[in-house]
């Protein structure tokens, strides 16, 4: 059997949330490549015995170059509880970034208004609102220097199209690999350095506090950060995320 390009980290009966592995679509586009979608639901076929079709449902997205945390619902009442969870911004999604420079501050917050050009599949950021735009805001903090690149540690506070991508490039600082944005030269793999590190939300039926972490890409470049990982999440932070 061939080797499956995401791990489970967590399953029940109404989620399931899967650690991706970069250059995997989350869901199906005009190139007409397996998705991460159809692989999940061919694994639960699979894996119980189910005849027929399978439910999934896509809660959230990560574009194809980036890594990590990707939940799907198993069934349409927690997709529907789940959609109003990131509608309403009820959870906490941290992303770690590599990047060549070093930002002028160790921590900040970025605020932009996004267009993307649907045809080229490119966002641009402007620091000011214009026709069309979306307002886009996100936190980061600087985390240590390993061989001459900077790990910081991103919480997107809206979830607009390539927004950190464009954010962190915007403060010249764009992610390693990420030619698209800024960066000098591609990844071997096509990859980019972005990767979806944990979740902190409620379960939508449980109710209980969910902690999700996922492991970084298996490569020695990204193992090389692991050291400056300084995880901190404290339940009581829920109900104040986005003052």
């Amino acid at each position: 059997m061939a080797k499956r390009p995401f791990r489970i980290v967590y399953e029940d009966n109404h989620l399931i949330i899967v650690n991706k592995e970069p250059g995997i679509l989350v869901q199906g586009d005009k190139t007409g490549d397996k998705c991460l979608l159809d692989l999940v639901k061919d694994y639960i076929k699979e894996e119980y015995n189910k005849p027929g079709a399978v439910f999934l449902g896509t809660v959230h997205r990560l574009d194809r170059p980036v890594s990590g945390l990707v939940v799907f619902a198993r069934t349409s009442k927690a997709l529907e509880r789940m959609n109003e969870i990131f509608r309403k911004r009820d959870v906490q999604k941290t992303y770690w970034a590599v990047v060549k420079n070093r930002p002028a501050s160790k921590k900040g917050r970025l605020v932009h208004w996004l267009v993307k050009d649907e045809k080229r599949n490119v966002t641009t950021a402007y620091d000011y609102e214009v026709p069309g735009s979306q307002r886009a805001e996100l936190s980061y903090r600087w985390l240590g220097e390993v061989n001459k690149h900077h790990l910081l540690e991103v919480s997107p506070i809206t979830g607009r199209p390539h927004q950190i991508r464009v954010q962190l490039a915007s403060m010249k600082c764009p992610i390693r690999g990420d030619v698209k944005y800024g960066f000098d030269k591609g990844n071997p793999d096509g990859s980019i350095n972005l990767h979806a590190r944990r979740l902190f939300f409620e379960h939508p039926v449980k109710k209980e506090p969910m902690i999700c972490r996922a492991g970084v890409p298996d490569n020695p470049f990204w193992e090389e950060f692991l050291p400056l990982d300084d995880e901190e999440i404290k339940l009581e932070n829920m109900g104040f995320l986005y003052e």
